[in-house]
């Protein structure tokens, strides 16, 4: 089953049939925003390995300990993509300020400059911020997060993410949360457009491999018998855009 927001919406109108009322009362409202600081790097096969003993670095661990982050993580992708990133690192913090000094004293440390770095052949940063996101404290080895990339067509109107989080994601996710099968999720917009500003993107992340297949069979579950998602938010999305991504990696959440 592909997953996509129609599926996710899909499950929420299953939930609004029986007590739409109860539903949209139980989803959280929009959050204080939160800020995270994402880098993708494309590395030869050979300097795989030499990234994963590298680690988080020291500065960030340490903006960590003293409350500057409140998340912190790095990922290897699972499904390769011709020209597509290879691995990842990002950390979360509820100011730009926080982000930005640490990224200074990640630079100023050096870790930034090493073999592994200079021999990527592509990389990229993004500066997101969330206002829908959750997640359960504590530190996670081998989780596997599914990214997935929506562009809204022009024609949608300005409160569509919010409209389709409050409605469609975040009541099906916080389920999800609840009974154990993710351990975090958010739905990220760009604080800075160094792509394209009508793309969002929805991350959820599960602590096993069985955990990818709960969810996709929970969705599946919840969307038999009811209709799809209604033609507005149908309408908002442009479905050739649509990407997803898969990555392995740890991650640790206040």
């Amino acid at each position: 089953m592909r997953f996509s927001t129609l599926t996710l919406a899909a499950c929420a109108l299953g939930v609004l049939g029986g007590s739409g009322s109860v539903a949209l009362a139980d989803a959280e409202a929009a959050k204080a925003p939160m800020y995270t600081y994402y880098s993708t790097w494309t590395l030869p096969r050979s300097k795989w390995s030499d990234f994963e003993k590298q680690g988080p670095g020291k500065a960030t661990e340490h903006a960590y300990s003293a409350g500057t982050l409140v998340a912190y993580g790095g990922d290897e992708t699972v499904v390769h993509t011709e020209d597509g990133q290879t691995h990842d690192g990002w950390f979360s913090a509820m100011s730009i300020a926080a982000l930005l000094d640490t990224l200074n004293d990640l630079m100023q440390g050096g870790s930034t400059k090493t073999g592994v770095f200079d021999s990527a052949t592509k990389h990229s940063d993004l500066l997101l911020v969330s206002h829908y996101y959750h997640w359960k404290s504590g530190s996670y080895k081998g989780a596997y997060t599914r990214s997935a990339t929506y562009k809204l067509k022009e024609s949608a109107p300005d409160d569509a993410v919010d409209t389709i989080a409050k409605s469609c994601m975040v009541p099906f996710l916080e389920k999800e949360l609840a009974a154990g099968a993710i351990v975090e999720y958010e739905i990220d917009e760009q604080a800075l457009h160094t792509e394209n500003p009508s793309q969002f993107y929805l991350d959820w992340t599960t602590p096993t491999a069985e955990g990818q297949d709960k969810v996709l069979n929970d969705l599946d579950s919840w969307s038999k018998g009811t209709p799809l998602c209604g033609p507005a938010i149908n309408g908002w999305l442009d479905g050739e855009a649509h990407r997803d991504l898969l990555v392995r990696g740890d991650a640790t959440y206040r």
